[in-house]
């Protein structure tokens, strides 16, 4: 008998892309049933990859499942030209919920959005030169590079590599344009008038590359393989000092190592990742491994070469540990630096110093070096929506459309106004007022460090409240910390409905993980820079006993901690974490 123990069968995924290379499925045929109002169990799989997820609204499930999906867009490192802003605008009204969503990955999501109507949604976006294609399933999705607008010619070259990284690293997936785009030969300009405003000779950006073919014919991604990667795949760039992307939470990272301003190099971190399983020991977040420099002519080669080890050595048999931070965890990281320089064909040089001193957005005005102004201003949850006297998806079409400010999504939920004359600051603040928008985010500090994922009604995954919880969790906070002592700490909160960490609250000093409808775990002891994660203080905590769990916590903050700066999740760290464990 053989001591080689059986091999694991491969999961449903991998013979559904190998049945499918094209990644169509049978969407063009549920496309062309008027009767249907959802896509099949498996082409729930193939419409990932084109940028969207199946959906039902769980508040009416009692009554019969409503069916949407939800679509997100790629823009890379959040930038936005002015016209595209104001096509999602009026799609989002036209075609989905009426609200946008800004994501933690600087990209916009469409909410609601029936059978009927994802057609012309996606057709809109890529007529207002955007796409879907890749922003969901196994591939490489949304770079993140800093969202604030160009300080120094640095940051100029490191928003150049990161777009040509982004069309890189677009898989060659056929299927997109054949269904989508020339799928859908109507004139959307007779339905959306802002599409009138993009120019119709100009390229779309996001162009896939021709794919390879196999001896029958079939499709193969020249990078990606015919199967793609065994789970999705992010990459961040950052800067060191402020960390406004969350990089070590990403599968690659790229820190910018600047000399007089030019870009030599970077250092690469490969790894990260915050998704896991409540009970599943296999699961854990993790932050990336600093791994070595990288010449900055080689960007590209690099990142490939780590997606080539993701997709040869990735878990294929077990979705759930199919991240490439469980080969970095199992084979360690001078095996990875090992496999990076064999296939970069040369010697890996050593990472180089560099650090961050704080993470999160910097709200307000700025100045760029062209002599242009900025605004950054806070949005609760992300979430564009007009809702009784707070008006901030009118404002911003009314202001996008008067001002032609570059818009961009930031890593934190937040979004950013560019290139505004100096003459006009005054009345873009006034503009925003007049809507009951507070443009300069006057806010508790901890509602501007604050980020919460969707959660219910919507997603399919969530065990508890997340968006729609998160107003009160903190304003019940914002009170806890007055009844302490300490009403202007600033601390960073973070909720997610469950532990798939979208909002990533495992980098937060307090996080809020969904159990179980009105449970959560409760994390404790992240610091303020991204660089270390929380644990948990308490498993299955009830919303209602929040007040009970936190105020004790902060009046010992408030009693014991070293001095005034010592942050809420150092003090946890040090001091109730160890207690917790005993």
């Amino acid at each position: 008998m053989s001591d080689t123990p059986p091999a694991k069968p491969l999961t449903k995924n991998e013979h559904l892309k190998t049945a499918h290379p094209s990644l169509d499925g049978a969407i063009r045929e549920t496309l062309a049933d008027p009767n249907a109002v959802r896509f099949t169990e498996d082409d729930e799989q193939f419409i990932k990859f084109h940028g969207m997820y199946q959906q039902d609204d769980r508040d009416k499930r009692k009554v019969g499942k409503e069916y949407s999906v939800m679509v997100r867009t790629r823009q890379t490192g959040g930038i936005t030209a002015p016209e595209t802003y104001l096509v999602y605008d009026e799609i989002a009204g036209k075609y989905a919920n009426g609200t946008l969503r800004l994501t933690t990955r600087q990209t916009f999501q469409f909410h609601g959005v029936v059978q009927s109507k994802i057609g012309r949604l996606i057709k809109a976006i890529h007529e207002a030169l955007s796409t879907t294609l890749a922003t969901c399933g196994d591939v490489n999705r949304n770079v993140l590079f800093p969202s604030i607008p160009t300080a120094s010619n640095a940051q100029k070259q490191i928003e150049k590599d990161a777009f040509e990284l982004t069309n890189a690293l677009l898989p060659a997936a056929t299927s997109y344009h054949s269904i989508w785009v020339d799928g859908y030969p109507i004139n959307l300009s007779d339905e959306i008038q802002t599409l009138k405003a993009i120019p119709k000779d100009a390229p779309n950006p996001y162009a896939p590359p021709p794919a390879d073919h196999d001896e029958s014919g079939n499709p193969v991604d020249p990078l990606y393989g015919k199967t793609y990667l065994p789970r999705k795949f992010k990459i961040a760039f950052a800067l060191p000092g402020v960390n406004d992307v969350d990089l070590f939470a990403n599968d690659l990272g790229f820190v910018a190592i600047v000399e007089n301003d030019e870009v030599v190099g970077y250092n690469l971190t490969a790894g990260g990742g915050m998704g896991t399983s409540h009970g599943n020991k296999e699961t854990y977040p993790r932050l990336a491994d600093i791994v070595c420099f990288i010449p900055r002519a080689r960007l590209i080669d690099a990142a490939k070469a780590v997606i080539t080890i993701h997709r040869d050595f990735g878990d294929r048999t077990n979705r759930k540990h199919a991240r490439i931070k469980y080969v970095l965890q199992e084979k360690g990281v001078e095996w990875f630096r090992g496999q990076l320089a064999e296939r970069l064909g040369a010697p890996l040089a050593p990472s180089r110093p560099f650090s961050f001193h704080r993470q999160g957005d910097t709200y307000g005005w700025g100045k760029a070096i062209d002599g242009s102004w900025y605004l950054t201003v806070y949005v609760p949850s992300g979430r564009i929506k007009d809702e009784g006297d707070y008006r901030l998806r009118t404002a911003l079409r009314h202001i996008v459309g008067k001002y032609k400010p570059e818009f961009r999504c930031t890593a934190f939920q937040n979004f950013i106004l560019c290139g505004i004359k100096e003459s006009d600051k005054a009345a873009v603040e006034a503009d925003f007022l007049a809507h009951g928008v507070d443009p300069l985010s006057k806010v508790h500090a901890i509602r501007k460090n604050s980020m919460a994922c969707v959660s219910l009604p919507t997603c399919g995954l969530a065990l508890a409240e997340a968006e729609r919880e998160m107003p009160a969790i903190l304003t019940q906070i914002e009170g806890l910390l007055g009844q302490a002592g300490i009403p202007q700490e600033d601390i960073i909160i973070r909720a997610t409905g469950c532990p798939n960490g979208c909002a990533r609250p495992y980098l937060a000093e307090i996080g809020f993980v969904g159990r179980a409808p009105g449970k959560y775990n409760l994390m404790l002891g992240a610091d303020g820079t991204g660089t270390r994660l929380n644990k948990i203080y308490k498993e299955n905590v009830k919303r209602e006993d929040f007040a009970a769990e936190l105020l004790p916590l902060f009046t010992r903050f408030k009693a014991e901690r070293r001095d005034a700066s010592e942050r809420f999740g150092d003090f946890a760290t040090r001091v109730l974490l160890p207690e917790a464990g005993k």
